[in-house]
């Protein structure tokens, strides 16, 4: 597969709620997303910059993640990604101009990773210059996207290789990062996966999980807007699973809150560029310790 032929950031993703009005007040309250409701009765969108959307919330109730939409750079890394993927022996659905207008981008397929995780690649997203992004809440700064996409996830799989082995063919780079002493005496291994200068796009390890999604990563530009965020979860007790702290892989500054749809988001700072070079941990390098449980993150990381 040549460079061009391979996914550059995480364009967007899809989640299904069972509270709508709880999203939008905490999408734009908590966080400083903009929301963006358009009169449709099944779904509204959160924006983070110029893009039309970089969230898809959909009302169908079932508090998971619906897809994640990967990007390519254009037509022709599109129609040589697909190809690859069905080589490989992965079913693929070209979608037709109505679908891939659903999505607001000029060209989609639908596929699944190995862990079931409803998989979209798409070129042509559709960019808004003329409603410039306006955050839920002030901020001092703004969301960290643009080459390096919204974010990344922490994403279900049963077998970490097979996963592994999909995101190589899309072009992600990436191994294990993370190995962390259990208290029963095993070990577990995270794998994280970049596809641009972001430390990672995709994550995961073989536990078991209620939800598809662990939690979605976004980054702020200004430490002030990330501790700002920590303080308003206090103050209105939304829990929090992991305190501050600053990972080992990627240098950032974050923290682990619930959502209202009982998976976590993680607003973070400062993360650091990806590394072509492999190696992994053992621990972060201070925070993150343990407060709520039950969310899938009961593990010491310092």
């Amino acid at each position: 597969m040549s460079k061009q032929a391979a996914v550059i950031e995480l364009g967007y993703m899809g989640i299904s709620v069972k509270d709508p009005a709880a999203w939008k007040s905490f999408a734009a309250n908590m966080l400083g997303l903009q929301v963006l409701d358009e009169g449709d009765k099944d779904r509204f969108y959160l924006r983070m910059d110029n893009w039309h959307h970089r969230i898809v919330v959909h009302h169908n109730g079932q508090d998971d993640l619906e897809y994640l939409g990967w990007r390519v750079s254009g037509q022709p890394e599109f129609d040589a990604l697909g190809q690859k993927l069905q080589d490989a022996g992965y079913k693929v659905h070209v979608c037709d101009k109505a679908e891939a207008q659903e999505r607001m981008v000029l060209g989609l397929m639908k596929t699944e990773d190995p862990g079931g995780n409803p998989t979209e690649i798409f070129w042509g997203p559709r960019i808004d210059l003329n409603n410039p992004f306006h955050p839920g809440r002030p901020l001092h700064g703004k969301f960290l996207t643009a080459d390096q996409g919204l974010g990344h996830c922490i994403v279900r799989q049963s077998d970490v290789e097979a996963a592994r082995k999909f995101y190589s063919l899309l072009g992600f780079r990436g191994d294990v990062e993370y190995r962390l002493p259990l208290p029963n005496g095993m070990t577990a291994e995270l794998t994280f996966m970049h596809c641009n200068a972001r430390d990672h796009s995709i994550a995961f390890g073989a536990m078991p999980a209620a939800k598809r999604i662990n939690h979605l990563m976004i980054e702020y530009t200004h430490l002030e807007d990330l501790g700002y965020t920590h303080q308003l979860f206090m103050k209105n007790k939304i829990d929090i699973a992991l305190q501050l702290g600053i990972h080992a892989n990627d240098k950032a500054l974050t923290f682990y809150g619930a959502t209202p749809s009982g998976w976590l988001i993680e607003p973070g700072w400062r993360g650091a560029p990806s590394m072509a070079e492999s190696e992994y941990y053992v621990g972060d390098i201070f925070g993150h310790a343990i407060e709520a449980t039950g969310y899938g993150l009961d593990v010491k990381l310092s």
